[in-house]
């Protein structure tokens, strides 16, 4: 077994853009799966036509498979399956055999055949199935002349309807001939009251759509089955996704297939979540307002003060306010709780830039980031950029250094940050003990580096380093 790409590399002479419209083809043909009630193997010509090999299958959700075993990756030589041998050959389709061209071209050679597995018990057919039925016959047909999956699609697909959400069936005018049970209800939950067969599509869902502007065009192009797309119905009542394929019978024009499917409570979570992200933003962004109001306020207090102490304390005590406040003005940007570090890091760097002289530092020294530390969840960055702050305002008040550097090197599993200096240098009964010794900002860097299940490491050789490894959650990672 393998995909198609492994097993046409390793089996067939088909070219890298033959491979990828057999791609699309696997992308798009489960709505044939669904529609013929059967289901579909891929089968791709091997080196020098020696027979063919089984690249795709899919099975179908309205109907029980008749492919029990997964034939994905058998060969068979030629002569064991004619209908298959006489479509390569012909470029036709010959009973349930359907060739795939490389292009749309008459004369293109044959990259694959799909084959339609049905069951053989009789059955009697409803409405609803000889729709289903004739509309795969119509995509299968296009799929041989190339025109399926379509060219030109307007939309997004990500979403898109299955046969049993919804099918309606056009004719050339774009009226409505069958609609199906379930399209019925998500018609009737938009507020249609009126009789929807005989009806112009189009202007139904313009009509009950009240979402105005370009979009309008789309879906009236879409529900009138002049282009393949897929487009929305929105109004109070409820929302509706809208897929249209028009539909090409050899020789003629043959109306189109629209899937409908309601959508609303998919949309009300989304924007429930929205509405949630929102407000945890705005929680981010108050709370960082507020944290300035309390540093401005630090700040003025650390003026008027008449003591040399109380003003180094004061400016501490802002610098750490400040450098929470910088982590909450990223959350409020960002629509997750992650945060770019490198920009936090670099933010606290300007801090303590503009607050030296309040740290007793008449000389602003040289600080440098080096390295980056991408994205990280708040429960990371919060404490870390804390640290960061931390170690900066211990180097500018204490080892009258005049180069700092954050260093930053991420791994797949940890972050290392250390912060180096060229100053006077730490006393080693510091270094060897971070909780008995030293002031209250290496305290704080040991309490915090501890919750983070960290680990500090500090050198005092041409200077002092101090680096904080912290394990990485894997949904952190980049």
């Amino acid at each position: 077994m393998g995909t198609v790409q492994e097993l046409a590399e390793e089996r067939t002479d088909l070219h890298p853009e033959e491979v990828d419209r057999l791609q699309e083809i696997i992308g798009a043909w489960g709505l044939i799966a669904d529609l013929s009630l059967s289901d579909l193997v891929l089968w791709v010509p091997t080196w020098n036509n020696a027979g063919a090999l089984a690249a795709a299958l899919v099975r179908p959700t309205t109907a029980s498979t008749t492919v029990e075993e997964d034939l994905v990756g058998r060969f068979v030589p030629r002569g064991r399956l004619p209908e298959i041998d006489q479509a390569l050959h012909f470029g036709r389709a010959v009973g349930n055999a359907f060739p795939i061209k490389s292009s749309q071209d008459p004369d293109a050679r044959v990259i694959g055949i799909v084959v339609r597995s049905s069951s053989p018990a009789s059955r009697v057919a409803g409405h609803l199935e000889e729709v289903y039925l004739q509309c795969s016959e119509d995509l299968l047909h296009m799929l041989v002349a190339g025109d399926f999956p379509p060219p030109e699609f307007v939309g997004e697909t990500s979403e898109s309807p299955r046969v049993g959400d919804g099918l309606v069936r056009l004719d050339d005018e774009g009226t409505v001939t069958y609609a199906s049970p379930n399209a019925m209800s998500v018609v009737r939950r938009l507020g249609l009251a009126a009789e929807l067969i005989g009806a112009d599509l189009a202007s139904v869902l313009v009509r009950l759509s009240h979402r105005h502007g370009p979009m309008d065009q789309n879906l009236a192009l879409i529900a009138g089955g002049r282009i393949a797309g897929q487009s929305e119905v929105e109004n109070a009542r409820a929302v509706a996704l809208v897929h249209g394929i028009p539909l090409r019978a050899p020789g003629r024009e043959s109306g189109a297939l629209i899937l409908v499917r309601d959508i609303t409570d998919v949309r009300r979570r989304e924007r429930a979540l929205m509405s949630a992200d929102t407000t945890i933003r705005e929680i981010h962004h108050r709370v960082k307002n507020n944290l300035q109001t309390v540093a401005a306020l630090l700040r003025m207090q650390g003026r008027r003060a008449q003591s040399e102490e109380t003003r180094l304390a004061l400016g501490e005590a802002e610098l750490r306010v400040a450098a929470i406040a910088v982590v909450h003005e990223t959350l409020s940007r960002q629509i997750d709780e992650t945060v770019e570090f490198d920009e936090v890091a670099d933010r606290i760097i300007q801090l303590v830039r503009d607050l030296a002289p309040a740290l007793g530092d008449t000389t602003s020294p040289h600080i440098e980031r080096i390295g980056s530390a991408g994205l990280l969840g708040a429960e990371t960055a919060m404490p870390l950029a804390m640290c960061v702050s931390e170690l900066l305002q211990n180097a500018v008040e204490h080892a009258q250094a005049s180069i700092i550097e954050v260093r930053v090197m991420r791994e797949p599993d940890s972050l290392s940050t250390s912060v180096h200096d060229n100053g006077l240098g730490m006393p080693t009964t510091v270094a060897d003990s971070l909780d008995v010794g030293g002031g209250l900002g290496l305290q704080i860097v040991h309490s915090l580096v501890a919750e983070m299940q960290g680990a500090v490491q500090i050198s005092v050789e041409a200077g002092t380093t101090v680096t904080i490894t912290v394990p990485l959650e894997e949904e952190s990672l980049d």
